[in-house]
């Protein structure tokens, strides 16, 4: 592990942002009632012809939970989390938030950043890895942003830089380290020390994961890229971490969940419900599942762990548990000021030491060009292939 960048105590650390004025936190977003369900849907999938009755049936997901996703109120209190964490270190930087799909949206914030005089922006994507959906996307949206804000005549239009892939940091593994040894714990006594791992991330289009990430990192045999590399890393570096905290050597699988998309295009597997099937049948004794792929608890993993996947363990008579995502941990907070203030340094042409778990290292500041290809000519702000460079 890189030693971390050494922050010093308020007030000291004023001035360390500089040239950045603000924090954006991009989200994805989610509906908040009922009547959101169905349109936040269309803003999801627009473009791609799917009938308004296929998303009401699509939105039962989220009109089980009253219509309501969590990820905008976990959006809220890590952005409290993040305001309280800069005021006790005397950093003097203003957080925005603005989602892709539902409001707060991007574009109005953009906008509302631009009228308050924000000129250089650090954006935190709430994903932590390398793939289209969770780094290229956000940084489309961005370009997207900026180019109405353009064709509204706004004058001199505001810098975005996205902060590194954060998915290695001991900001964002420590609280998931914790969460498994409290899962862990709430097993019974007697099936807990041969209890199996499941790592689940999100799952995507094989050919997706193959050019996830920088060029170089790119497969073409199914094998995942960046994408996976990424995660398997992870899930390696907590693994290790339970054994060294409880002795006992327990067996682990990276597994995906949330599949969508038509049935003849093939996605990252085993999907998590196969997989509790495939552990029961060779007899495992217990499950933890390990959502390392998500920063909070949103409806992926409400419906697809806590719903779908506990009712297929009950079906099956398989203990299991789930363990907790970061959320608005202090920890995680602390490790975006990190982010923050290591990527200043950089753009003032000072030498960073970058915290970083496992073997891959510190992830690119910039995004270059070929990185998580877009499906289509699109442009994308942040990155070594900008039109607002």
């Amino acid at each position: 592990m890189a030693d971390q960048l050494r922050v010093p105590d308020a007030p000291a650390a004023e001035g360390l942002a500089a040239p950045y004025d603000a924090l954006l936190l991009l989200s994805f977003g989610g509906p908040e009632g009922p009547d959101d369900v169905v349109p936040f849907l269309e803003n999801v999938t627009r473009g791609r012809g799917i009938p308004r009755e296929r998303l009401k049936e699509v939105g039962q997901h989220y009109f089980g939970f009253g219509g309501v996703s969590p990820i905008n109120g976990q959006n809220r209190e890590l952005l409290d989390a993040l305001r309280k964490d800069f005021a006790e270190h005397g950093l003097d930087l203003p957080v925005y938030w603005g989602n892709r799909n539902w409001a707060p949206y991007l574009t109005d914030t953009m906008r509302e950043m631009a009228a308050d005089g924000r000129r250089r922006i650090a954006v935190l994507a709430t994903s932590a890895y390398a793939s289209y959906s969770g780094c290229r996307q956000y940084r489309e949206n961005l370009a997207d942003a900026l180019a109405a804000l353009a064709g509204e005549g706004v004058a001199e239009l505001p810098e975005v830089d996205k902060l590194r892939h954060y998915f290695n940091h001991p900001g964002f593994v420590q609280p998931m380290i914790d969460g498994v040894l409290a899962a862990l714990a709430s097993l019974p006594q007697e099936v807990r020390a041969g209890a199996h791992l499941a790592f689940t991330t999100h799952s995507i289009p094989t050919a997706a994961a193959d050019t996830s990430g920088p060029v170089e990192e790119h497969t073409a045999d199914g094998e995942g890229g960046a994408y996976v590399r990424q995660h398997l890393d992870v899930a390696q570096v907590i693994a290790d971490a339970v054994r060294a905290e409880t002795g006992a050597e327990l067996p682990w699988e990276l597994v995906y969940q949330s599949r969508s998309g038509a049935p003849h295009i093939p996605w990252l597997e085993p999907d998590i419900c196969d997989h509790l099937e495939a552990l029961h049948g060779a007899g495992a004794p217990a499950v933890v599942m390990v959502p390392i792929g998500f920063v909070s608890d949103h409806m992926e993993v409400l419906y697809d762990l806590d719903t779908e996947a506990t009712a297929k363990a009950a079906e099956l008579g398989l203990p299991i548990a789930r363990s907790a995502t970061v959320g608005a941990d202090p920890r995680f907070a602390a490790a975006v000021r990190e982010l923050v203030l290591e990527r200043a340094a950089a753009e003032r042409g000072e030498p960073v030491e970058r915290c970083a778990l496992g073997l891959l290292g510190p992830s690119h500041d910039l995004c270059a060009v070929g990185c998580c290809p877009a499906r289509g000519p699109r442009p994308a702000a942040a990155g070594a292939d900008s039109p607002y460079a």
